[in-house]
């Protein structure tokens, strides 16, 4: 089964396009990488919560909208690789993230099972 790393995060929503930008360049180093596949989720329909929800959990401002994000990798080996490869000199030069990576919550995932 595929491995997969899933991201929350809040960006300014003034920052909107510099976040597209920012995530396919990322998104085309990781395919080319060996990703599978990279998803990006702009937040439309995220509403607030009784006990918990997505804003609190990244420490949302009135300005910033939720993005929700996933990569797909073929396993667990794959998906390793890449982060080693994040962390060394290919990614030196890239840009700043344009949203607040200190408030980003994110985990890697075993795929139980997928449909479709």
């Amino acid at each position: 089964m595929t491995y997969v790393d899933g991201f929350v995060a809040a960006v300014p929503r003034a920052n909107k396009e510099l976040y597209i930008s920012h995530a396919r360049a990322a998104a085309e180093l990781f395919t080319q990488w060996g990703a599978l596949r990279v998803v990006e989720n702009w937040g439309d329909d995220v509403p607030p919560g009784e006990h918990t929800d997505f804003q609190r959990a990244v420490q949302a401002k009135d300005d910033e909208v939720i993005v929700f994000s996933w990569i797909e990798y073929p396993d667990k080996a794959t998906r390793d690789a890449i982060q080693k490869r994040m962390m060394g000199p290919e990614m030196a030069e890239f840009p700043e993230m344009p949203f607040d990576g200190k408030r980003m919550i994110f985990g890697g995932f075993n795929t139980l099972f997928a449909l479709g």
